[in-house]
């Protein structure tokens, strides 16, 4: 005799919009918009960011599965959503992160930010970022402490953001490698002519807003160049723009509303520009885009739009 069909119920706010658009689908879509990053990486840093791609996915499924089997739950990894927290969660990482700690990112990443507050779409925090920042405080030498120079096996100690924090400026040539991507950093997030041209996509296919992320890039260029800074390589280097068009995006953890997404962009781009200006830390894109996740339910209930109140519904009342 066979199991009972479970039936799933959605509960969500009014007005109700069914599209034929599939979780699958979406999740697709985003490791298509990441494979040129990807590649990129692979081509930049060698063979090394490659197994950190490859074991970072494959931990990320093996993990979710796990954990839904245990709590028995329905395994929903053919959904892709674990491919893109591994996939998201590598290229925010450096080529010369141990495995083992890639591994414990994952576990950190799927079954503690997601697993524990329910799987997909009921997390409060962006799952990937979550992970890194895990890694992070537990190890922050090899997390932030030493990049590897592209193209070779030497070790860099410094990154562009590093060096603009002791007060460098860029040139033309440093504007071009660093716009290009020849430079030190996380896997994924040096080139950004390769991550405009994945916004674009992602942007024009709907697959994401684009309020969130342009008012983030857009508050931290305002501020940086109000400020007197090189506005060029504070939007060309570190995670900036990456973060902006993968993580201030996620469904589940920004806000609903088309005002609350610009106003959580606005947030994350003014949190940005303080940390890396005054913070001791160079980079300030992951802890900026994890503190508006917690923001995101406020923000939802201060700009969201209460159906049959307001102007309109006023006049429909009076005729």
């Amino acid at each position: 005799m066979s199991e009972p069909v479970k039936k799933q119920m959605y509960v969500s706010p009014a007005p109700h919009f069914v599209e034929g658009i599939s979780t699958r689908f979406l999740m697709c879509m985003l490791i298509l918009a990441l494979l040129p990053e990807t590649i990129y990486g692979v081509m930049l840093f060698g063979f090394r960011a490659l197994f950190v791609v490859l074991v970072s996915v494959a931990g990320s499924v093996v993990f979710e599965a796990a954990f839904q089997k245990l709590t028995k739950q329905n395994i929903t990894v053919s959904d892709c959503s674990a491919v893109v927290t591994g996939l998201l969660l590598a290229l925010v990482l450096p080529p010369t992160v141990p495995l083992w700690q890639v591994l414990l990112g994952d576990l950190f990443a799927v079954v503690v930010a997601k697993g524990f507050f329910g799987g997909l779409g009921a997390n409060v925090w962006n799952p990937a970022l979550t992970g890194r920042a895990f890694l992070f405080v537990s190890f922050s030498a090899a997390i932030g402490a030493s990049w590897l120079a592209p193209g070779t096996d030497a070790v860099s100690a410094a990154t562009v953001l590093s060096k603009l924090k002791e007060g460098a400026v860029g040139n033309a040539g440093a504007y071009l490698e660093s716009f290009l991507g020849n430079t030190a950093g996380c896997i994924g997030e040096t080139n950004e002519l390769l991550i405009l041209i994945s916004f674009a996509f992602l942007a024009l296919t709907q697959v994401i807003d684009w309020r969130a992320p342009v008012t983030m890039v857009g508050t931290v260029a305002l501020l940086t160049f109000v400020s007197g800074g090189d506005v060029v390589m504070a939007l060309t280097s570190g995670g900036l723009l990456f973060g902006a068009t993968f993580m201030a995006t996620d469904y589940a953890t920004t806000p609903v509303s088309k005002a609350g997404r610009a106003v959580f962009g606005a947030g994350c781009g003014l949190l940005t520009f303080l940390i890396r200006r005054f913070g001791g830390y160079p980079e300030g894109v992951m802890f900026s885009i994890l503190f508006m996740n917690s923001l995101s339910t406020f923000l939802n209930k201060l700009t969201s739009r209460k159906y049959g109140y307001g102007k309109a519904a006023k006049k429909g009342a009076a005729k």
